[in-house]
């Protein structure tokens, strides 16, 4: 495992992270708990360190089961997690986004009750849960972020950007990087879904900000977990991803066109798993990559990806002639 310091701190994370949402909701597959728990203490084992959670998953299992797995770990554990959604009051359908409540006393009673679920006294990064231009906007929510800060009860403090893409995210990110200063900037990017990276990674480069990122994988379809015969159950996170059966069928088949066209990258002893991760740690403003991980076998992958051989010259030339033809395949509507 190799590990970057997220500019402007003094954290220093496992390039591959883990994101505790896989442990903590139905929708992949983990319904034991003692499994989650497991992979938790495997992860650190393999050198993870970067753990990334939020206060709704599983409304609060998401920090608990952090603390019930490495509270013994704390000091050699580096815990994001994130606040805004207010699942105290609002109970949740499928994957329906909840109310959200950025108001300084609702922050304060939020960073409380993580604080008691993480059973700790700090959190190292503290996140926006998916605010909006005009949440990052609002000069209270920073000033309670940095009253915070003063206290001692967060380090430091980013955004994480969501739930879907949507372009009007690019300027989020940019608000949050130039506006407020924050430390790091949560987003999707992946080989298929590059639009969030190529809008912010250059205002996050001139500014020293720490990029995250999450489903490095295309949801399943650059991991090897998704196949064209593959279904989706309505408890998989995935049946929501494209509503109409036709499209998901059309976003799966495409996607696997696409795929077969990465089969260069396999050839130095890569799986298309670690290359994939392998493509978003040639962006120097990553700090940490965020892959599902829901059972052992990706776990061990996913974590040796940052130990693979990077990905090198001729082969980037090759993705950027890809990219430039959209792979010669049709592009789903997603």
């Amino acid at each position: 495992m190799k590990y970057r310091t997220i500019p402007r701190t003094d954290l220093s994370v496992s390039e591959v992270g883990f994101g505790v949402w896989t442990v903590s909701s139905p929708w992949w597959g983990i319904t034991d708990e003692g499994i989650g728990i497991d992979l938790l203490q495997k992860a650190f084992d393999l050198g993870i360190n970067f753990f990334d959670t939020a206060d709704n998953y599983g409304n609060g299992k998401g920090e608990t089961i952090l603390a019930t797995a490495l509270k013994d770990k704390r000091d050699q554990i580096v815990i994001a997690t994130k606040f805004g959604y207010d699942f105290y009051n609002h109970e949740r359908k499928g994957q329906q986004e909840l109310p959200q409540d950025f108001r300084p006393q609702y922050i304060r009673f939020s960073v409380e009750e993580s604080l008691k679920r993480l059973q700790t006294d700090r959190i190292d990064l503290y996140q926006l849960h998916n605010p909006r231009i005009d949440d990052i906007r609002k000069n209270d929510i920073f000033e309670t972020l940095e009253d915070l800060k003063s206290e001692g009860k967060i380090r430091y403090y980013g955004v994480a950007l969501g739930p879907a893409i949507q372009e009007r995210q690019i300027d989020e990110g940019i608000a949050a990087i130039r506006e407020r200063n924050v430390h790091s900037v949560f987003i999707i990017y992946n080989l298929f879904e590059r639009l969030l990276g190529e809008g912010i990674f250059p205002m996050a480069r001139e500014n020293s900000t720490g990029m995250l990122v999450r489903v490095p994988h295309a949801s399943g379809l650059l991991d090897g977990t998704v196949t064209r015969e593959t279904t989706f159950s309505s408890n998989d996170h995935r049946y929501f991803r494209v509503k109409d059966p036709e499209a998901k069928r059309k976003w799966q088949e495409e996607g696997l066109d696409k795929v077969d066209t990465l089969k260069f990258l396999l050839e130095v002893g890569r799986t298309i798993g670690q290359a994939a991760i392998q493509f978003i740690l040639m962006e120097s403003s990553v700090s940490a990559v965020f892959p599902n991980i829901y059972s052992e076998a990706l776990l061990k992958e996913f974590a040796s990806a940052s130990d693979v051989p990077s990905i090198h010259e001729s082969e980037w030339e090759q993705l950027q002639k890809l990219f430039q033809r959209d792979f010669d395949v049709a592009t789903a509507e997603v």
